[in-house]
C-alpha cells in the first residue's frame, strides 16, 4: 500500500471517528464546558505531562544503556521529537523513528536499539494491568464497576497479564542467545534468496541483543519501578483535567479511564485522534456517569493536554536539529529500512507495496 493511500485511510478513519465521537454532542454546551474549565487544574494537568517525559527518559536510558553510553539530553531529545511525531505523522512512525534517532546519535545498533522500545511497551503493559488492579480490587465504587463491567475487565486483564509474562520470557530468550537466533533465522535461505536471508539473520541478531536489559534482573527490577510513577503522571493528567471539567473521578479512577485510552491511542491516526476522544468519553460516561457534552469537552482538553505540548516542544526540537515533518517522514522510512530489506529485495514485499 502506498503512502498516500495509507495516510488517505487513515485520516478517513480519524474523520469518521471524530464525527462519531460529536455525533451527539451540544457543540454550543460543549464550549462552554470548556471555557469553564478550572485553570489551576489544567496546569497541574500540565505538570503531570512534563513529569511523564522526564520519568519515561529515565527509564528508556536505563534500558539502553547496557548497549552503550547513552546521553540523558539525546535520549530526552528524541523522546520529545519521537512523541511528537506520534501526533504528526500517521501509521505511529514515532516508534519507530524514535530509536533510530538515538541510534544514530550515539553510533548504536538500530534493530537493538528498537529493541528498547519493545521492551517498553512490555513494561506499560504490566504498570497499567497492575494499576488497574489496585482500583478494581482496592478503591472501586461497587455503584461504578458493577459485576456486568467488571468481570470483562477482570478477564481481560487476566489474560493480558499472561501475553506480558511470556514476552518477558521471549524477552529473556532472545537476549540469551542471539545468534542462535539470527542462525535460525538464516536458514530461511531455503526460501529466500540467500543475501536476504543473511541479511535478515544479522537484523534478527541484532534486535535479539537490544533486549539485553532482560538478562540482568537489576536493570529490569529499575526498569519496572519506573514504569509505576510513570503512568502514575500519565494517569494523573486525565486525572486533574477531569477535575478540571468538573468530572467526579477519583485520582484512583484514572487508572481505570488510562486502560481505554491505551486502546485509543493505539488506533494508527496521528495522536490517536478521534479514538482517543471516544476512548475517554465512553469510559467516564460509563463507569463515572458524566454527562455527555461535559465528557466530549473533557476529552478535547485532555487530548490537547498530553499531545500539544510535547508537539510544540518537538517541533522546536526540530528546528534546532534543521529537521522538518517531511524530514521526519524520511527518517523514518530509513529507521524501518535498517530492520527489513529493501522491497526490491524481496518479492513479496515488493508486490505488497511495503
Amino acid at each position: 500500500m502506498s503512502t498516500h493511500i495509507r495516510t488517505a485511510l487513515v485520516s478517513l478513519l480519524a474523520i469518521a471517528l471524530l464525527a462519531w465521537f460529536l455525533s451527539h454532542a451540544n457543540l454550543a454546551e460543549v464550549w462552554h464546558h470548556v471555557r469553564a474549565a478550572d485553570i489551576t487544574m489544567l496546569w497541574v494537568g500540565f505538570l503531570f505531562v512534563v513529569l511523564t517525559y522526564i520519568t519515561r527518559t529515565i527509564r528508556w536510558q536505563g534500558l539502553l544503556t547496557p548497549l552503550g553510553p547513552v546521553r540523558f539530553r539525546t535520549t530526552l531529545n528524541a523522546t520529545i521529537i519521537g512523541f511528537a511525531a506520534l501526533g504528526l505523522l500517521p501509521a505511529r512512525a514515532g516508534d519507530v523513528l524514535r530509536p533510530y534517532l538515538v541510534a544514530r546519535k550515539e553510533g548504536l545498533s538500530a534493530p537493538a536499539t528498537f529493541a528498547t522500545v519493545v521492551m517498553e511497551r512490555v513494561l506499560d503493559l504490566v504498570a497499567v494491568l497492575g494499576l488497574l488492579a489496585v482500583y478494581v480490587w482496592g478503591f472501586a465504587n461497587p455503584d461504578d464497576l458493577s459485576p456486568t463491567l467488571r468481570h470483562p475487565i477482570e478477564l481481560s486483564a487476566a489474560i493480558a497479564g499472561g501475553a506480558a509474562v511470556v514476552l518477558f520470557v521471549v524477552m529473556w530468550v532472545l537476549a540469551s542467545h542471539p545468534e542462535r537466533i539470527g542462525g535460525l533465522v538464516r536458514t530461511a535461505d531455503r526460501v529466500l534468496p540467500h543475501r536476504v536471508a543473511h541479511r535478515l539473520g544479522d537484523v534478527a541478531t541484532a534486535f535479539s541483543r537490544g533486549f539485553v536489559a532482560a538478562r540482568s534482573p537489576w536493570t529490569l527490577l529499575v526498569a519496572v519501578f519506573w514504569s509505576f510513577p510513570l503512568w502514575i503522571f500519565i494517569a494523573g493528567e486525565s486525572w486533574a483535567v477531569s477535575r478540571a471539567l468538573d468530572i467526579a473521578m477519583p485520582f484512583t479512577g484514572s487508572f481505570l479511564v488510562q486502560v481505554f485510552l491505551v486502546i485509543g491511542v493505539a488506533v494508527p491516526t496521528p495522536g490517536g485522534v478521534g479514538s482517543f476522544h471516544e476512548a475517554y468519553r465512553w469510559a467516564v460516561t460509563t463507569f463515572f456517569h458524566a454527562a455527555n457534552d461535559r465528557a466530549v469537552a473533557a476529552a478535547i482538553v485532555v487530548h490537547i493536554i498530553s499531545f500539544l505540548p510535547v508537539i510544540v516542544a518537538g517541533l522546536i526540537l526540530m528546528v534546532h536539529d534543521g529537521l522538518s515533518v517531511h524530514r521526519l517522514q524520511e527518517l523514518a522510512g530509513e529507521a524501518r529500512d535498517k530492520e527489513m530489506p529493501h522491497s526490491d529485495e524481496v518479492p513479496l514485499l515488493r508486490s505488497s507495496g511495503r
